[in-house]
């Protein structure tokens, strides 16, 4: 078994989720680019049920190597829950986060940390080209034009290989949302960011465990808890049809005056039914997503629950 830290100077936290046959090659690769720093470190798993058998390889290499420290959560939180969770137990100076699945290249964690010392508190990993589905991409690229406009002060780049200031980092916990977005908080708590440009490597087995449903249900969560975006455009919809019908009303008093329509059509009533009692049941769709999060906001329920810990002590 390796030693154990003692003074950690970096933490690297990994969210893990159903990568049980990446996590030695991860292991082996973190490794070798960290014992090149000659500095101490430590490395968190975050285990978040998956429910294959990720939690007995973390367990197996925390006791060949201490400086590991597994964490397994009660339940399945999300990958931005457990990422929090990592960095709450993190005891280094600066906190890496990247993803379990080899996308992102252990061996430019160098970068970021001699980026970071340039005295930046938050410095992103970002990629030229990424090896992503065609429609992972588009959608991808989408979402990001999206979120930069209904969140001016979110890095357009921003990806969760990223290096952060210990400082910064543990403010993140504070965070009282039950639908975390790291990236959103970070936007929040500091400016004092930079980008360094990494490979984006090919995921080394399966596929992505984001689907269509889960990225869209990422967006909306984005949407409606870092953004009154939704809420604007509901009035601005609302507004406009408001107009619309005005409008539609002075059309029919002037034909009625005038003696142009003679007969009401049904259709057209049901018509207008139909749109105008849509753009309401839209509307207010919205602002049930609101009230909705609030609920669950005001419920205090955990962002995450540690089941088990291994390494660094823990049995």
């Amino acid at each position: 078994m390796q030693p154990k830290p003692d003074n950690v100077s970096i933490s690297i936290v990994v969210p893990v989720y159903r990568s049980a046959g990446m996590l030695p090659e991860l292991h082996r690769r973190l490794t070798e680019a960290l014992t090149q720093l000659n500095e101490d470190y430590e490395i968190l798993l975050v285990e978040d049920c998956g429910g294959d058998n990720s939690w007995e390889v973390i367990e197996a290499i925390s006791q060949r190597d201490a400086h590991v420290r597994g964490i397994k959560l009660s339940r399945n939180f999300g990958q931005h829950a457990a990422t929090i969770c990592g960095i709450s137990k993190a005891q280094g100076k600066y906190i890496i986060t990247l993803d379990d699945d080899l996308e992102h290249p252990p061996e430019a964690i160098p970068q970021l940390i001699a980026k970071a010392r340039e005295g930046y508190a938050l410095v992103y990993g970002v990629f030229r080209n990424r090896t992503h589905s065609t429609w992972r991409n588009l959608t991808s690229e989408l979402a990001r034009r999206a979120f930069n406009r209904a969140i001016p002060t979110l890095n357009y780049e921003y990806t969760s290989f990223r290096i952060i200031e210990s400082g910064i980092a543990k403010a993140l916990a504070e965070f009282d949302s039950p639908f975390p977005f790291v990236d959103g908080y970070l936007s929040w708590l500091t400016n004092n960011y930079a980008k360094v440009e990494v490979p984006h490597c090919q995921r080394a087995e399966g596929t992505s465990n984001y689907n269509f449903r889960k990225l869209l249900i990422h967006t909306i969560n984005i949407f409606v808890t870092f953004s009154d975006l939704p809420l604007r455009m509901a009035s601005y919809i609302g507004f406009i049809f408001f107009l619309i019908g005005m409008a539609w009303l002075g059309v029919i008093l002037f034909g009625k005056l005038f003696g142009i329509i003679t007969v009401s059509g049904f259709a057209s009533i049901m018509a207008a039914i139909v749109l105008f009692g849509g753009i309401q049941l839209l509307i207010l769709g919205v602002f049930g997503e609101y009230i909705g999060r609030m609920n669950f906001k005001s419920s205090k329920k955990p962002l995450f629950l540690i089941s088990r810990e291994v390494g660094g002590g823990k049995e």
